[in-house]
């Protein structure tokens, strides 16, 4: 008889819009998932789903997270950008059991560029880009990064981003977005990949204007047209997803932004 193999243990900080469908793709696979919130109120929908649940803020690490920690791999889909709290974090991972990080960052750490942006392109003196080094400044753990771009997917839709008469600046600027059920698989892959200590950058294969791209979503939910802030200062940025295609494999299942029914999705 074949022996079952056992999956990682995989605690996931951060059970949020991303986190939590990601939370149950992995459970599906096979994983054992231990899932954080900020929100009391949403720890029975953890259950319910078979996420064992904990109340963790990044911010107020106040208490004992040795069991929430006590797994093989640590994937982080937080949006804050406390450095104190990361390092204090980093402290208490160092000392867990967690070997593998993944920590989720976003393409907002390049600047704009005329030139095709990749995981070798400079960032900026932010804060995301400090968190992203004390990651890997750690001997203690391996970790890979993931610089997702824009996030849509669901109940987040692009043709809301700007509403009550907010005009869209940049209407001859380039788009970069990713789809949730992309986002989820990119981090996937690494897992199954074991691609370890890299950074990949998560986005779709085409980069429409910005004109092209909410003009689209907006009519798509029914919207009027939406209204354009007059071109001041050209931005230009097309961030590549070349090497997680190259290295994990991936085919992104949203890669043409215009093909997109965005009423649907």
């Amino acid at each position: 008889m074949k022996k079952k193999v056992l999956k990682e243990k995989i605690s996931i900080l951060g059970c949020g819009w991303l986190g939590r469908p990601l939370a149950i793709s992995l459970i599906k696979k096979g994983f054992t998932i231990k899932g954080s919130t900020t929100s009391e109120a949403k720890l029975s929908e953890f259950q319910e789903v078979g996420i064992t649940q904990f109340l963790i803020s990044i911010d107020y690490l106040t208490h004992n997270i040795s069991t929430f920690l006590d797994s093989e791999i640590l994937i982080m889909t937080l949006s804050s950008k406390d450095i104190e709290g990361f390092k204090n974090l980093i402290c208490l991972i160092e000392k867990s059991a967690i070997k593998k990080v993944i920590f989720i960052s976003s393409t907002s750490v390049y600047d704009n560029s005329d030139k095709i942006v990749t995981e070798e392109s400079e960032t900026l003196p932010i804060a995301l880009s400090t968190i992203e080094m004390l990651f890997k400044n750690s001997t203690h753990f391996e970790t890979t990064i993931i610089r997702f771009a824009g996030l849509f997917g669901y109940n987040r839709k692009p043709g809301n981003f700007f509403k009550d008469g907010r005009k869209i600046p940049n209407p001859d600027g380039f788009v970069n977005m990713i789809h949730q059920d992309d986002c989820i698989q990119l981090i996937e892959k690494v897992i199954e990949k074991n691609a370890w200590n890299q950074i990949f950058n998560g986005c779709a294969d085409t980069h429409p204007t910005r004109k092209e791209f909410y003009t689209k979503c907006t009519l798509d939910i029914g919207l009027k047209l939406p209204e354009f802030e007059e071109v001041v200062q050209l931005q230009k940025k097309i961030i590549s997803n070349k090497k997680s295609k190259e290295i994990l494999g991936l085919n992104y299942q949203y890669g043409d932004l215009l093909k997109l029914n965005y009423g649907t999705l």
